[in-house]
């Protein structure tokens, strides 16, 4: 599939078919769609900031691993049978939908299998349930997934609500927008403009911190926003750089423009109290850096449209 994206009639098309049709052909038990609430959409109003949160010096610190660690979280799936894994099937690269295959493929969802591997011993033992930005959290809390793999930013806020592994990937806020547009980042030039992102995502966050004039529009999921701009009803996107380089991979007749220079962590998120399962996962995380999986699924997935990244980030541990 690589260099698939570089036909901007196909890459448009596709975008079309994955944010209009979520539920085409699925894999078996290696993919089920989402119960009507995640698949609706629907936006979860804002929880309340615990006590705590206005000391959070580092989010990113996770707890230490450990490969014989057993709890609630970890019996949980091995009772089962299976790891259910919440992920995105319409970012490009990340996670999405083969056209070709009708597959799950990208970065997260190799990385979803290693986590069945890691608890399971068994990398096809994995259901995938697709669920928007906005359901992510609450399909934690509620256990309608087990794990999040979904390019999910570890933040200050979130991790009053959800826990989350060590570190996996770095990524940062940028703008989309047609190549001739006149956009020229993070500044007045968004002024007046249709600007999409995701709703409950950082995209948002950093929208609503400074909006620079901007009409923000909110939708379930971010490939929603591509389809909004090829359709011409939005002027730019606000994502996390990684989802953008898929979309510009995706649609050539679209550019990067600017950054906001911080960085964002991702993790794999978990419910809060399933500290067991999160010693897994990072135990996982550590192989997965050390072993060259890390490194081999870079290279498969994200090395041409983000290039010149060396080695995965390294972890931070809570003391």
């Amino acid at each position: 599939m690589r260099g698939w994206g570089g036909v901007a009639g196909t890459a448009a098309a596709v975008a079309l078919t994955a944010a209009l049709l979520p539920g085409l052909a699925g894999d078996g038990l290696q993919d089920r769609t989402a119960d009507d609430r995640a698949a609706a959409g629907g936006a979860v109003a804002a929880q309340p900031a615990k006590a705590g949160q206005e000391e959070c010096e580092s989010p990113e610190a996770s707890l230490r691993p450990s490969a014989s660690a057993s709890g609630d979280g970890v019996e949980r799936i091995v009772d089962r049978g299976y790891l259910i894994a919440g992920i995105d099937q319409n970012s490009y690269q990340w996670g999405y939908r083969n056209p070709l295959t009708g597959k799950l493929e990208g970065f997260d969802i190799d990385l979803a299998r290693a986590i069945a591997g890691e608890i399971l011993g068994d990398e096809s033992k994995v259901v995938f349930r697709s669920i928007p930005t906005s359901e992510r959290i609450p399909a934690l809390q509620e256990k309608r997934v087990d794990v999040v793999v979904r390019t999910m930013t570890i933040n200050c806020e979130r991790i009053q609500e959800v826990a989350f592994s060590t570190e996996y990937f770095t990524g940062d806020q940028q703008v989309l927008a047609p190549a001739d547009s006149d956009v020229t980042g993070f500044d007045e030039s968004l002024d007046g403009k249709r600007v999409c992102t995701a709703d409950g995502s950082t995209g948002q966050g950093a929208l609503e911190e400074g909006s620079y004039g901007a009409e923000v529009m909110l939708v379930p999921n971010q490939l929603d926003c591509l389809v909004r701009l090829q359709l011409g009803e939005a002027d730019a996107v606000v994502t996390d750089n990684a989802l953008a380089a898929g979309q510009a991979a995706q649609d050539p007749s679209m550019k990067l423009f600017g950054t906001l220079g911080s960085a964002e962590p991702y993790g794999v998120a978990m419910n809060i109290d399933d500290e067991d399962l999160v010693r897994r996962v990072n135990k996982l995380l550590e192989d997965y850096r050390k072993d060259g999986r890390w490194k081999a699924a870079y290279e498969k997935w994200l090395a041409d449209a983000m290039p010149g990244i060396d080695a995965p980030p390294a972890p931070t541990y809570k003391d």
